[in-house]
């Protein structure tokens, strides 16, 4: 099979000594992530903001997908979804996730766990009014991770959403949607070095709700 490509032949060595060390962190997880941020950034990576998300249902079955973080403070991660979706589902019923930010140009990645809580209403109807018109009207039409029969059913389902809400009528969000925020527990920051050698910076929350830095082996 010539066009086979083997993974395991796959190599590529972070050969930049840029590292990572406890005297380089900012004081707090959100005033680092926003450095990171900002650098992912101006390095023009595609979407810097995706993230994978990673839930799981009452039985330990994990499930992942990318979405887009849209924003972030001392209070957490948000991301916005159909509460009725798998992510939203298990993240409502199983309130834990973890996610990730593969900055692969800059061979950094930053990784969070931590507890999942529902936005205030008010924030999610804030937020869904900010988004364009489309999106707003395929929060409505879409039955998010359920089986459908095929693209028509979908498109059926933003017609009948259009003319719900005609041109020039706002769109609230649907009830079954809204945002959900990751309660961190954990933020480890991931700098890639030679060798394998990688430096992971973690900060942790202990059970007194006071944050610690950990160096964590590669």
């Amino acid at each position: 099979m010539g066009d086979t490509v083997e993974p395991a032949a796959m190599r590529i060595d972070y050969a930049e000594e840029r590292g990572l060390s406890p005297a380089e962190l900012a004081p707090d997880w959100p005033t680092q992530f926003g450095r990171w941020f900002a650098e992912a950034v101006a390095a023009g990576l595609p979407e810097p903001n995706a993230m994978v998300v990673a839930t799981a249902d009452g039985a330990g079955r994990p499930s992942g997908r990318t979405v887009l973080l849209k924003g972030y403070d001392a209070r957490g991660l948000v991301f916005y979804t159909n509460y009725e979706s798998r992510k939203g589902t298990e993240a409502l019923a199983n309130p834990h996730a973890s996610l990730v930010f593969p900055w692969f140009p800059l061979h950094r990645q930053v990784v969070v766990c931590g507890g999942v809580v529902p936005v205030e209403r008010a924030e999610t109807e804030a937020y869904f009014a900010s988004r364009p018109r489309g999106s707003q009207l395929g929060a409505w039409a879409s039955p998010q991770s359920r089986v459908v029969p095929d693209r028509s059913a979908l498109e059926a389902g933003l017609a009948a959403a259009a003319a719900r809400f005609p041109d020039g009528e706002p769109v609230p969000p649907p009830p079954h949607w809204g945002g959900l925020r990751v309660v961190p527990e954990t933020v480890e920051f991931w700098q890639g070095r030679t060798g394998r050698l990688h430096d992971r910076l973690r900060y942790r929350r202990t059970d007194e709700g006071e944050w610690i830095i950990e160096r964590l082996a590669p």
